[in-house]
């Protein structure tokens, strides 16, 4: 089900410039779009009664339930559970449902015009519909990771549970920056933590070291956290892995992440940090890729590994 998930989410970025312009959210009595019907309750796993006939042209959208949280910005990104049925001629079948795995953090401007359209001012906690045709969904294209064909209707319903500002990180009481024998880290406004590799051996074991101190639940071991996070190897101090936005991706979007299911640090070192808070790890090779490293990375296996982490929220 992650596989799909990021099959869904992954090509999006490349989709905006064939996916189309809005269109009215209303549809015409005849057009079948429109009698999608969707019961249960708001946050658990719906039920879609889609029409057995073919899907028209028209976009519908519509929020289902209105929820009391802020409106989503336009370069928000938004933690929610999530169905999508593929409609296809006269049949449909479910392509894929968050509620039975995780949920996942989508960008507003996320590459399908339709869903754009959705969930422009809509308020966390509400639940959401979205019928879209193909031109409002992956165009003429389709997407052939996930078997949508490019005259396919995919119908989208969609449970907005948070919401993250584009550039948004840790909130919580500045600790230190690291330093001396450890790495120090910078961070300029708007942009991701900076990472200075200080001269000399790596330590043997792992070290955890709290940058800022957050005020909100402590992390469970098992859980799903939301994650900005700046990852760098000692040995070049080359960063090898970043989520925070850039000058090309402005609303690039946080990821969700299980522990238990990461490298060893990861799955330990993050259990009892209280949302909000920003951590360094420093990974010595046992607590990181082991002895295979990780290669199209450039780690060998015996790189210590450098990771700062801003704990957004819990999925």
């Amino acid at each position: 089900m992650r596989r799909v998930a990021v099959a869904l989410l992954a090509p999006l970025a490349v989709t905006v410039a064939v996916a189309g312009c809005g269109s009215s959210s209303s549809a015409a009595p005849t057009d079948n779009n429109a009698a999608v019907k969707i019961s249960g309750t708001a946050g658990k796993a719906p039920t879609i009664s889609i029409p057995s006939s073919a899907p028209g042209i028209k976009l519908v959208t519509k929020t289902l339930n209105k929820g009391s949280g802020r409106v989503l910005a336009p370069t928000d990104s938004y933690l929610a559970n999530f169905t999508v049925e593929l409609w296809r001629g006269k049949t449909h079948k479910l392509l894929f449902s968050s509620y039975k795995s995780t949920p996942q953090v989508l960008p507003v401007t996320i590459g399908l015009s339709g869903l754009q359209k959705a969930m422009s001012g809509v308020h966390v906690g509400s639940r959401v519909l979205a019928v879209l045709p193909p031109k409002f969904g992956y165009g003429p294209q389709g997407n052939s990771q996930v078997g949508v064909k490019p005259d396919d209707t995919l119908v989208w319903v969609i449970d907005v549970l948070q919401a993250f500002a584009s550039t948004q990180g840790a909130t919580g009481k500045h600790v230190t920056d690291g330093g001396g024998a450890l790495p120090k880290v910078t961070v300029q406004t708007g942009t991701g933590p900076q990472i200075a590799i200080p001269k000399g051996n790596p330590p043997a074991k792992l070290i955890k070291t709290t940058l800022v101190q957050g005020t909100g639940t402590p992390v469970k071991a098992g859980q799903s956290i939301v994650v900005r996070y700046v990852a760098s190897i000692w040995r070049t101090g080359k960063v090898f892995n970043d989520n925070w936005p850039t000058t090309q991706s402005p609303t690039s979007p946080p990821n969700v992440f299980q522990l238990g299911q990461l490298i060893p640090a990861w799955n330990t070192g993050l259990v009892g940090v209280p949302i909000g808070s920003r951590v360094m790890l420093v990974v010595p090779p046992a607590e990181g890729y082991g002895k295979t490293g990780q290669k199209s990375a450039g780690i060998t296996p015996t790189d210590t590994l450098v990771f700062v982490i801003d704990i957004l929220g819990t999925a």
